[in-house]
């Protein structure tokens, strides 16, 4: 499932650190690399769209992708505000890791603006899962992220035991890297 932010995050800064305009054609993914290009298809119609993924979410997990508003527009998503997609990776933005490297995957427990925040979750998923848990900075956030798994099946196993801690967590998804949280 779709859905779409649109006019009241005009102008706020998206994950990847650039402004976020509601008329340009692009979306937020949780694990998906900044800069990838995805042609978005409604599975109820014929229409598609490519965008460009520039933030993360959509933190509701029935969803895998939230639209700008032009892009919904452009889908005829903006009045149902929910619709059924197919994606299709059309420019994997150098998706691969480097040679002679793999992928790692943790689970993102939760974004805060406040380190204080950050640092309670961070000490409360110690608690509960020991292992490797980190507080990394993007920007003005503080991001947990919580395990380092080589395989994303691994990595959305524990997530689930994550969401399962209680509702400040039901949002926490698989974020991939080319280097092991630590």
């Amino acid at each position: 499932m779709a859905s779409w932010y649109g006019p009241t995050f005009e102008g706020q800064r998206a994950a990847s650190g650039e402004i976020y305009d509601s008329g340009q054609l692009t979306a937020a993914h949780r694990s998906l690399p900044f800069g990838t290009r995805v042609r978005v298809r409604r599975l109820d119609s014929e229409q598609s769209i490519v965008v460009r993924i520039n933030d993360r979410g959509p933190y509701v997990a029935s969803r895998i992708i939230d639209l700008s508003y032009a892009a919904a527009l452009r889908l005829g998503a903006t009045d149902p505000g929910v619709i059924p997609v197919a994606l299709e990776v059309v420019d994997d933005a150098g998706t691969a890791p480097a040679a002679g490297s793999t992928w790692f995957f943790a689970v993102q427990a939760g974004t805060y603006r406040d380190p204080a925040n950050a640092r309670r979750t961070r000490d409360l998923m110690l608690e509960k899962f020991g292992g490797t848990v980190t507080m990394r900075r993007s920007g003005e956030f503080w991001c947990v992220l919580v395990g380092s798994s080589s395989t994303a099946a691994e990595a959305e196993s524990l997530a689930a035991e994550v969401r399962r801690v209680g509702q400040p967590y039901r949002s926490a998804f698989v974020v991939r890297s080319e280097h092991p949280v630590e």
